[in-house]
């Protein structure tokens, strides 16, 4: 595809956090620092699921898959912002631009995707405990996933097209990745319909999600009243704590940056909002579930048990 404003564009340049330039160094450093946290955090819980039988069930599957997903779509943004922050130039190939979109777009809405599912499994396991294991089974739990990376590459296929159809006036981008927002703002022509287009395909998914996600909790706490102990409320509750904070956290972030009117946008505002969604929220996801679930917790200290004891 060739964009044309008088001269032919094969390259963005990523202002990123240049603007203050006597932080760089220490915005290195942090960044490096939550990056470094990310990989340990999601690589160790993908490792810890693997080698431990007892999480070979249908929340560890998709727990899996959520910290591949997290590892992946934080290493799509954080390697380039790291580089560009010790170097003095500063740019991306159009097509490495239109891969960053693509491959972001498809990681962030296949992970919203998982999300849901996994709501649906904490729905089926505290709603219908005796049908669990046949509802969610191995196949099942393998279609749900490949269902959710295929809604995530449709997604992704409609924004990044949406965005690249455009006609670029200027080939800086006041960001530090390519992200959705800023490139419009490059835009010569008018983006009232990929605006539009925008809206609908992003507010269908996030309402798909969301409202599921609703629904299944309501039912889940509505059974979970309905027990007769408090040990067994405090139970469910503890047992649906990790997502819910998890699923919480990361829609209202996504909420916040893509459907506020596009009229009171600020980009250094996206810019914190961007490192917080795309570089702290992986971070935490291995962190929020492995503090507050017992069975990872248990499972990570028979694994460090059995490495002593071998």
């Amino acid at each position: 595809m060739v964009l044309e404003n008088s001269t032919v564009k094969t390259h963005f340049f990523l202002l990123g956090f240049s603007d203050h330039p006597e932080l760089q160094s220490v915005l290195f450093a942090v960044f490096l620092s939550i990056y470094s946290v990310t990989l340990m955090g999601n690589l160790g819980m993908i490792l810890l699921i693997t080698a431990s039988p007892p999480s070979h069930t249908p929340m560890y599957f998709f727990l899996h898959i959520l910290s591949f997903i997290d590892t992946c779509y934080s290493s799509v943004i954080a390697p380039k912002l790291l580089v560009d922050l010790i170097s003095d130039k500063k740019t991306i190939s159009y097509n490495g631009c239109a891969a960053q979109l693509y491959f972001f777009c498809w990681l962030v809405d296949t992970e919203s995707f998982i999300l849901t599912v996994m709501a649906y499994d904490r729905y089926i396991a505290i709603c219908n405990p005796l049908l669990y294991t046949i509802i969610m089974s191995k196949r099942i739990c393998c279609q749900l996933a490949v269902g959710a990376f295929l809604g995530g590459t449709m997604s992704s296929v409609i924004h990044t097209t949406n965005i690249f159809h455009l006609s670029f006036c200027s080939s800086e981008i006041n960001h530090f990745f390519c992200d959705i927002s800023p490139l419009f703002s490059l835009s010569c022509t008018d983006t009232y319909i990929h605006d539009v287009v925008l809206v609908v395909f992003a507010s269908l998914v996030e309402a798909l999600c969301l409202l599921t996600v609703l629904l299944s909790y309501i039912l889940i706490i509505a059974a979970i009243l309905k027990t007769g102990s408090a040990d067994g409320r405090k139970k469910g509750f503890s047992t649906c704590a990790s997502h819910l904070t998890v699923v919480s956290i990361y829609h209202g972030t996504l909420i916040f940056i893509y459907l506020r009117p596009s009229a009171g946008h600020s980009l250094d505002i996206d810019k914190m909002t961007s490192v917080f969604y795309t570089l702290i929220i992986p971070m935490l996801n291995p962190l929020i579930y492995s503090l507050r679930n017992k069975d990872v917790k248990n499972a990570f200290r028979k694994m460090i048990s059995r490495k002593f004891l071998s």
